[in-house]
């Protein structure tokens, strides 16, 4: 099972520790990708504070992070899914999974990233800002920059396993599966049902669809189940209490949507 995650906006801070080591991430195909968005962004915000922040899509309240990004060659890292804050991540919990769940964790979660394209929970990063949906002078808009890259290393990185997508729209973009890694994807949308006099009505609401798809994510590694496809993953989510409504593709080479119905926002 490989589940893909978005980063989240914010990050914890860096702490003190040794520099990134870009050789130790995980992916290595993506070593020449990361090096040239890493040493833009760092050059970019070094060099012109008002420019970074213009790009980076930052307010005068964020000006800080500016002086992070210029300072990331040398700044401590830590592993990512301590870096990595906000509703999902509070709602997954990581360092407060069980030991085997810690470890299917471990091998099975995988962050996308503006800077880093993705990375394991384990990868030791700095604290940055860099969302995918920055477009950088010299490389572009980094979801259609990650494209070819991520094509090559996200089909060996799926493995034959189900792949469960929680990713948003703006880094979905920067990989779409494709033919029979497709046919194993499963992506997951949030609605929170009502009845309103006495209609039934489904919305999406962003903070609570975050907070969801982590529980779910740290209540299937605490279950210890690793679906082999998005039939076993239906399966395995009503197992756990979850009301999902899915229906296999018309195509074998689609990813399957998969709805998860909840009642009580919290």
């Amino acid at each position: 099972m490989l589940v893909l995650l978005p980063p989240s906006e914010g990050k914890a801070a860096g702490g003190s520790g040794a520099p990134l080591e870009p050789e130790t991430l995980s992916l290595p195909g993506l070593a020449g990708a990361r090096a040239a968005v890493l040493e833009e962004l760092v050059e970019l915000c070094a060099a012109d504070e008002e420019k970074a922040r213009e790009v980076l899509g930052l307010s005068e309240g964020l000006r800080g992070e500016v002086a992070k990004n210029a300072g990331l060659r040398t700044a401590a890292a830590r592993p990512a899914g301590e870096v990595y804050t906000g509703v999902l991540y509070d709602a997954l919990g990581l360092a407060e999974l069980p030991a085997p769940a810690r470890a299917l964790a471990e091998r099975s979660l995988l962050v996308f990233s503006g800077l880093w394209g993705a990375v394991r929970v384990t990868d030791r990063i700095p604290s940055y800002r860099c969302s995918m949906g920055v477009k950088l002078p010299g490389l572009g808009a980094l979801g259609a920059y990650w494209r070819g890259p991520m094509a090559q290393v996200m089909p060996e990185a799926a493995g034959d396993g189900l792949v469960l997508d929680l990713r948003s729209a703006a880094y979905g973009a920067a990989w779409k599966p494709k033919g029979e890694v497709a046919g194993r994807t499963a992506t997951v949308r949030v609605l929170h049902a009502q009845v309103v006099d006495g209609v039934e009505k489904r919305s999406v609401v962003s903070h609570f669809n975050k907070a969801t798809k982590g529980r779910l994510v740290r209540d299937l590694l605490v279950a210890g189940g690793e679906p082999a496809d998005p039939a076993e993953l239906v399966v395995a989510l009503r197992d756990l209490g979850y009301t999902v409504e899915a229906e296999a593709p018309a195509k074998s080479a689609k990813p399957w949507a998969l709805d998860v119905v909840v009642t009580r926002i919290h």
